[in-house]
């Protein structure tokens, strides 16, 4: 099993950037496909990004996609997601997940505690 712990939400002005990290224990990091998820008050739980095993493969949802970046250091053993151009609406708590399997949002079975992001107008 794989501990997941997340860092780097906060307050911050519509238009700003914020990097969230995600530091993986337990098992090789290497073995996990990687993603972030979010969920807003009143909202579901909906996908924001993953990155396959390798580092070679990425996906995001369309509301982010142009504006946020996955990427993952394995000598560190953490996953990354830079936010930019953030707008009111990418307020939300922010998930870290693992899965063993594939990208397939089913699949990521670890989770982290999260971590609060809250983007001001």
């Amino acid at each position: 099993q794989v501990q997941l712990v997340e860092s780097g939400g906060g307050l911050v002005q519509a238009g700003g950037s914020l990097r969230l990290s995600c530091a993986a224990s337990g098992r090789t990091f290497s073995s996990y496909a990687m993603g972030w998820f979010r969920q807003a008050p009143g909202k579901e739980r909906e996908f924001v990004a993953a990155i396959s095993r390798s580092g070679l493969s990425t996906y995001y949802a369309d509301s982010v996609k142009g504006r946020f970046t996955i990427s993952r250091a394995h000598a560190k053993s953490t996953v990354y997601l830079q936010m930019n151009s953030l707008k009111p609406e990418d307020t939300a708590v922010y998930y870290c997940a693992a899965s063993v399997a594939t990208m397939v949002v089913a699949d990521f079975g670890s989770w982290g505690q999260g971590t609060q992001v809250t983007v001001s107008s």
